[in-house]
C-alpha cells in the first residue's frame, strides 16, 4: 500500500521536530502535526520561560550584593507584566524559529490534532493551534508518536481545583504575595526560587525530608540550606490535606493540622505522558497504567511501524534526551546509520539560585555497586566573601575504588549547570581520579577546585 508519507510525527516538542527534521534530509518524506504549540513544554511552558525567571528573579539580589564592591544600588520594583510580555514575545520568536526549521527540511506541517483510527491512518482535527484547521486523514509508512507530558495535581486533595499546575503558573496575571508550592521536584525548587527573588513569601511542603529526591544527598541537604538562606519555609514530610477559600484567600491545611492562608498553591508534584484523546487502543500500542507508552530499547512500541520518544515514554523526563533519541531514530530508520549517545551519563540541572547541576552515579548508588571514594568540599565563593550574602558551593567527586574512574560529579553554587557540561564530557569519557588531579586549574574560579580536591572524605560501599 502506498502511503502518503514515509513518517509521521505526532507531536511538535524538541524531540519530535528534531526526529522530523533529521528524517527529512536522508529524503524520506516528512510531516509533522502539532495541536497546541510548536516548541512543544520546554520552549512554551518549561525550561526555556522558566529559566528567563530565573534570571529575572535574581536581578535584585545582584543589586544588594553590589553594595559589598563600593556600588550604592538598591533593588527597585519588579514589574511582572513586564516580565511575563518579554518571556511571550521570546517565545513567540522561537516558535518561528521551530516552524522556519521544519521547513525548511522540506517537512509537512499540520497544525491539527491526531487520532489514530489504525496503525498508519491518523484523522487529524482542528486544536487550540488552528481552530479552523480542516480535518484530513493521512496515512504513513512509520509513526513516531512524541507528546511529552503534561502536569498532574492531585485531585484526592479537598479543594484541589482552587490551586493550579506548572502550565498556568506561566501566564499569572500578577505575582502573587503569598506563594504555597506543594512539591520539590525540579519545578517546584525552581518555582520556589523565582516567586522568593521576586518578592513572595514562599513555602513548600513536600513530603520527603529533604528537597530533590534522587539527587545525590549532600546536594539535597544543600539545597535545603539555601532554600532557607533566601528566606523560603519549607514543610518537610508531611502533605497537604485542604485547600479553601477563607477571607479573600486561599487556606491550606496539612496532615498534620498546620494551616495558613496564601494567595495561591501551586501543585508541582509530577508530569504524566500526554496520550489522552490518541487514540492507541486501535494500534495495538500498549501502556503502562500511568499512560506511559512502552517502547524498545529502539523507540518502537509493540505494534510494528509505531515509535515513541521523549517525555511520553516517560523514560528520562529531559529535553536533550528526546532530542537525542529523536537524532538516534531518524538515522536509524532512514540513514542507514546510528549514532552513539551516552545515555548513563545525562548530565542535569535545577535552576535554583544558587543552581545545582549534577552528572553520574550519586553516593548512594555508587556504593551499592562497590567500594567508592568521597570527595568533598563546602567554601564560600570569592564574590560573597564582599557581598556578604550567606551562600555557600558545595562540590562532590565519587570515584570507583578499583578503577580510579570518576563516576559521578555534583555541585551546588553559581555557574553548576556551566561547569558539568564540560565536566559530563570527562565522565562519559572515563577519565580517572588521577586525571582530575594532573589537571591545572584555572585561578581564581570555583572550578579549579574540582581538580584540587586531594583528600578523601570518606569511602563508602561494601567489597565487590
Amino acid at each position: 500500500m502506498a502511503h502518503d508519507f514515509d513518517l509521521l510525527v505526532i507531536g511538535g516538542g524538541s524531540g519530535g521536530v528534531r526526529c522530523a527534521r533529521i528524517a527529512a534530509t536522508h529524503g524520506a518524506r516528512v510531516a509533522v502535526a502539532e495541536s497546541r504549540h510548536w516548541g512543544g513544554t520546554c520552549v512554551n511552558l518549561g525550561c526555556v520561560p522558566k529559566k528567563m525567571m530565573v534570571q529575572a528573579s535574581e536581578y535584585g539580589e545582584h543589586a544588594l550584593d553590589g553594595r559589598g564592591f563600593g556600588w550604592s544600588t538598591e533593588p527597585g520594583t519588579h514589574d511582572w507584566r513586564r516580565l511575563m510580555a518579554a518571556k511571550d514575545a521570546e517565545i513567540g520568536r522561537l516558535n518561528g524559529i521551530y516552524v522556519r526549521l521544519l521547513a525548511n527540511a522540506g517537512v509537512t506541517l499540520f497544525e491539527g490534532r491526531a487520532r489514530f483510527e489504525d496503525p498508519h491512518t491518523v484523522m487529524l482535527e482542528p486544536g487550540p493551534l488552528d481552530p479552523s484547521f480542516a480535518p484530513r486523514r493521512v496515512t504513513a509508512e512509520r509513526i513516531v508518536i512524541a507528546t511529552g507530558s503534561r502536569p498532574v495535581v492531585q485531585p484526592h486533595i479537598e479543594g484541589y481545583a482552587l490551586g493550579i499546575d506548572s502550565d498556568q503558573a506561566f501566564h499569572l496575571p500578577d505575582r502573587p504575595e503569598r506563594v504555597t508550592i506543594v512539591g520539590s521536584g525540579y519545578i517546584g525548587v525552581e518555582f520556589s526560587g523565582i516567586f522568593a527573588g521576586l518578592g513572595s513569601e514562599v513555602q513548600v511542603v513536600y513530603r520527603q525530608d529533604l528537597p530533590l529526591r534522587g539527587f545525590d544527598h549532600d546536594l539535597r541537604a544543600a539545597l535545603a540550606e539555601a532554600m532557607a538562606a533566601r528566606g523560603i519555609r519549607s514543610h518537610p514530610g508531611t502533605l497537604l490535606h485542604r485547600i479553601r477559600r477563607h477571607e479573600g484567600a486561599l487556606r491550606v491545611t496539612l496532615a498534620d493540622g498546620r494551616e495558613w492562608d496564601t494567595d495561591l498553591v501551586f501543585f508541582a508534584v509530577g508530569r504524566t505522558p500526554n496520550v489522552e484523546g490518541l487514540g492507541l487502543d486501535t494500534t495495538g500500542v500498549r501502556t503502562t497504567e500511568e499512560g506511559r507508552i512502552l517502547v524498545d530499547a529502539g523507540s518502537e512500541t509493540d505494534q510494528p511501524g509505531i515509535f515513541a520518544i521523549g517525555d511520553v515514554t516517560n523514560r528520562m523526563n529531559l529535553t536533550p534526551v528526546a532530542i537525542a533519541e529523536g537524532h538516534i531514530l531518524a538515522d536509524r530508520l532512514f540513514g542507514g546509520t546510528v549514532r552513539d549517545w551516552s545515555f548513563d551519563t545525562t548530565p542535569k540541572a535545577v535552576f535554583f539560585s544558587p543552581p545545582l547541576a549534577s552528572v553520574g552515579l550519586t553516593e548512594e548508588d555508587a556504593a551499592a555497586r562497590g567500594p567508592a571514594d568521597i570527595f568533598l568540599a563546602r567554601f564560600t565563593p570569592m564574590r560573597h566573601t564582599l557581598s556578604g550574602r550567606s551562600r555557600q558551593s558545595v562540590m562532590k567527586l565519587v570515584v570507583d575504588q578499583e578503577s580510579d574512574r570518576v563516576i559521578g560529579v555534583h555541585m551546588l553554587g553559581e555557574d553548576a549547570p556551566e561547569m558539568m557540561q564540560g565536566l559530563a564530557i570527562a565522565v562519559t569519557g572515563g577519565l580517572t581520579k588521577a586525571d582530575f588531579d594532573r589537571t591545572i586549574g584555572i585561578h581564581p574560579t570555583s572550578a579549579e577546585e574540582f581538580v584540587t580536591l586531594r583528600t578523601r572524605t570518606r569511602t563508602v560501599g561494601a567489597a565487590r
